[in-house]
């Protein structure tokens, strides 16, 4: 039967078995990419790491209270007392589209299991949107390739796994379904469809811009094409209002929405596009009143200047702070260069800058077959394939390219900006050379045993980074619990988390107010219910520095700092390894696995206080002092009490060089009459004498009556 036979119509619409197959390939590859993002509901459906604590509650806050309350809400649980802004500090796109689509998909569903489906489906949806992009590019099959590499691609799966009800998926989402209108509204022979999908494109790319700040991304290529614009393409009269029609509405609907705001249409991201379609309308005018000859010359004099206008005037913002600037993060992403002297971003994981290594196992084989693709782009050679792609197409798939991996060599997190352009690029090679290879016309015997060959080398070319290594490919490296069952260790998953904010939900006035790192304020707000003195936002600096100085002052000095704080509890976290071994009748435990133990390095140096205070000399082991000198060292209920090299098997009663720190159990706060705070609650694997992995939250409530004694001299 031939693909083009036809089952039905619809209308004037004719429904052919090859529309079948692409509906057939899209199912396959939104199931794929489901299959692999909801590995971790195996473990316990949570939702994952930090921010999807808060993004939960904002939720649940306009489902319970409607758009209104939301947009007038300050939250009094974060940033005791101050409260928190929700709307102005927050991705309202995202927190708007899960409540809507709740509400209409939801049922019966808990919210809070709908928003850990959430991101794993509107991730596995992008599949159907990047096909629809790339289709524009170079067809069907190239948009085919594009949705199977999407939905196995690493750095994309790993921000939108299940439970990770974060800003990603969401931004994702509507950045690239943004583009896609953009680019076929101007692709579009019809004027009224094109003059809506202009619109639309502007909204749903400021919307976008709401849902995640990284969509920022986007503004670069877009930028950078409508510059290229007028030496492609011939059509000036539709050129001169789509182009500006489109921008402007994209800047005013991120402008409507409090983050980014007002501030955004006079921005750098802003002003570049702004600019870039000044230049269009100008070289479109230019070229009009230029003779044949000159129009290109003219118009890339004037791009010159405005190249050299604009760096000036960014340098002249810079020293003067003319135009607002973006955050460091953002700035970062445009130069990879710069080195950020701020503590608190270094010691956030998903800061850290991508190696070499690291970019390859994101991407592997995706590398190849882009580089492919932008030479079967640039190449002049005819292809027998007669895939036609247009000047503009070409220009614009080249631009997302360059630019995804430029921007993803400064954060980690951004590596999605790289799969997505990788993935465009690499389509259109594969189905350049699909269409090649099975448009070979020899004997029927060699052309079947060269199509057989092509199929099987693609398919175990993309196979291999799938299941291979085995214990770290593509598949299993998001087969991982909820961070909240880890604690954002490696440890086995354990319900101490869980338990310990339901102790305090269950044995705490309702009124009480938590001190603790900054990392589980979002934890305590949405599972324990009772307000914190920081959270993962990260708004106010000097106050977590201010609770680094706390938990590393004196015990006198730092119950001082939480009556300041109007702290009632302290919240502190250890994780470690128990042995089999005993020393005098003591269970042997190593501390360091992630933990506030761990962490510590980064309370020194955000409260900018000197290492060496706090550790043996040249080494990342916590001195006496630490231990017995400081309110986090005695909040941790353990003591050293020796110190073994195990390439020695020696043990030692002081620290050596290449000695590590053992430990045994020994609660320091327990007598609530005498003590500046005392034990209240540990969770159960604290209690736990099994060998092998251990973690302890650890709830101490402060005593307010507590009298401090001046040290004797």
């Amino acid at each position: 039967m031939n693909s083009q036979t036809s089952l039905f119509q619809i209308s004037s619409f004719d429904f052919k078995i090859n529309h079948l197959l692409v509906i057939g390939i899209l199912v396959l590859a939104f199931s794929v990419s489901f299959l692999i993002r909801a590995q971790p509901a195996e473990y316990g459906f949570e939702l994952n790491e930090f921010d999807p604590f808060f993004n939960f509650r904002a939720t649940e806050y306009i489902v319970e209270n409607g758009f209104s309350e939301y947009f007038e809400w300050n939250d009094d649980k974060s940033w005791y007392p101050h409260g928190r802004d929700v709307s102005a500090t927050s991705q309202v796109m995202l927190h708007s589209t899960a409540a809507i689509t709740y509400q209409i998909f939801g049922g019966d569903m808990p919210l809070y299991d709908f928003t850990i489906l959430f991101p794993a489906i509107i991730g596995s949806l992008t599949v159907v949107v990047i096909f629809a992009l790339v289709r524009l590019f170079a067809g069907t099959t190239a948009g085919l390739f594009a949705s199977l590499l999407f939905a196995v691609s690493l750095p994309i799966i790993i921000r939108g796994s299940l439970g990770w009800f974060k800003s990603e998926p969401l931004g994702i989402f509507y950045g690239i379904l943004g583009l896609y209108l953009f680019l076929s509204a101007i692709n579009s022979k019809n004027k009224k469809i094109s003059t809506l999908k202009i619109i639309f494109g502007g909204i749903i790319l400021g919307f976008g811009m709401s849902s995640w700040g990284g969509d920022q991304f986007f503004i670069i290529p877009l930028g950078l094409f409508i510059l290229a614009l007028p030496f492609v393409r011939k059509d000036h009269k539709f050129l001169l209002w789509s182009i500006p029609l489109f921008v402007i509405i994209f800047i005013l609907i991120s402008s409507m929405f409090e983050r980014p705001g007002p501030s955004f249409a006079y921005s750098l991201g802003g002003l570049s596009l702004v600019i870039s379609t000044l230049f269009l309308l100008s070289s479109m005018f230019i070229q009009k009143i230029s003779k044949d000859k000159d129009k290109i010359r003219n118009s890339l004099f004037l791009l010159l200047a405005i190249l050299v206008i604009g760096s000036f005037l960014v340098i002249i913002s810079d020293e003067s702070n003319l135009l607002p600037l973006p955050k460091f993060r953002y700035l970062n992403a445009v130069n990879p260069f710069l080195t950020s002297v701020d503590p608190l971003v270094d010691s956030v994981a998903e800061h850290a800058t991508p190696t070499i290594a690291q970019s390859y196992v994101f991407h592997s084989i995706y590398l190849i077959f882009a580089g492919l693709g932008a030479w079967f782009i640039l190449s002049k050679k005819s292809f027998q394939s007669k895939i036609t792609i247009k000047s503009d197409m070409k220009i614009f798939a080249l631009i997302m390219g360059m630019t995804g991996v430029y921007v993803s060599s400064s954060f980690i997190r951004l590596e999605v900006f790289a799969s997505i352009s990788l993935i465009i690029l690499a389509s259109i090679a594969l189905s350049i050379l699909t269409k090649e290879i099975f448009k070979i016309n020899t004997s029927k015997k060699k052309s079947f045993s060269i199509k057989v060959s092509f199929v099987l080398l693609i398919f175990t070319l993309f196979m291999i980074p799938l299941f291979y290594p085995t214990n770290s490919n593509w598949i299993n490296t998001v087969d991982i619990p909820a961070t909240i069952l880890t604690g954002a260790t490696n440890h086995p998953p354990s319900n101490d988390w869980l338990d310990a904010l339901e102790w305090i939900k269950l044995n705490t006035p309702e009124d009480s107010v938590i001190a603790s790192w900054w990392d589980y304020g979002y934890w305590i707000q949405t599972l324990a219910e009772r307000a914190t003195l920081s959270d993962n936002s990260t708004l106010e600096t000097p106050i977590i520095q201010n609770i680094a100085r706390m938990l590393l002052s004196t015990p006198n000095e730092g119950w001082k700092m939480l009556q300041d704080m109007n702290a009632d509890y302290v919240v502190v976290f250890v994780a470690g390894e128990r042995f089999d071994a005993k020393y005098d009748n003591e269970q042997v435990s190593y501390l360091g696995h992630g933990g506030d133990e761990s962490k510590a390095i980064w309370f020194i140096r955000i409260a900018e206080l000197p290492e060496q205070k706090y550790f043996e000399f040249n080494s990342g082991v916590f001195n006496n002092y630490f231990w017995n000198e400081t309110l986090l060292g005695k909040m941790i209920p353990f003591s050293t009490i020796t110190y073994y090299n195990t390439e020695l098997q020696k043990e030692s009663q002081t620290y050596q060089p290449g000695f590590l720190p053992l430990s045994m159990k020994d609660i320091k706060y327990s007598d609530s009459k005498n003590d500046p705070l005392w034990l209240v609650y540990a969770s159960p694997s604290f209690y736990d004498e099994k060998p092998g992995s251990m973690t302890g939250v650890f709830v101490y409530e402060i005593n307010q009556n507590y009298v401090p004694m001046e040290p004797t001299t």
